[in-house]
């Protein structure tokens, strides 16, 4: 008497004899989910959840950081401090540039500059008072540097 075989899914080494057309009748049955289905049908942990968006939070720190412009805050702090003094000493070298002109001794001060080394030009303005402005008691040198510089290039 031969035994009839059910249309049911089979594991891979069954290697029973199948009855005509079952074999498509099973394939049918089994039909491949789309990815639309596949991700309805997903329904993620929380573990995985939250490690997706602490990687999120992190890779968007990452660009904003590197490529955003973003800065902390004691770096927007030391930016405008810089900004702040550099625009001070844009506005003071040309008062330097004015006492020196009141010099009358300014032409031969003037060669004598030119002959000193860069680096000791500053100091040169800071000994000719040029670079102390009314109501301070010594000359900054970072006006005294702009002023020296202000001075070679006219």
């Amino acid at each position: 008497m031969e035994q009839k075989v059910r249309d049911e899914p089979r594991a891979w080494n069954d290697n029973r004899e199948r009855l005509p057309g079952a074999l498509e009748k099973a394939t049918a049955a089994v039909k491949e989910a789309s990815l639309g289905e596949k991700w309805r049908e997903a329904r993620p942990s929380k573990k995985i959840v939250f490690g997706l968006l602490v990687a999120a939070v992190a890779l968007t720190m990452i660009v904003g950081f590197n490529w955003g412009g973003w800065v902390t805050g004691g770096t927007a702090q030391k930016t405008a401090d810089t900004g702040a003094r550099d625009a001070v000493v844009s506005r003071l070298a040309p008062i330097c540039v004015a006492q020196f002109n009141l010099d009358p001794q300014k032409t031969a001060k003037l060669n004598e500059l030119k002959a000193v080394s860069s680096y000791q030009r500053g100091d040169y303005v800071q000994k000719q008072v040029w670079a102390t402005m009314p109501g301070d008691a010594k000359p900054d040198s970072r006006v005294a540097d702009a002023c020296a510089r202000l001075l070679i290039g006219s």
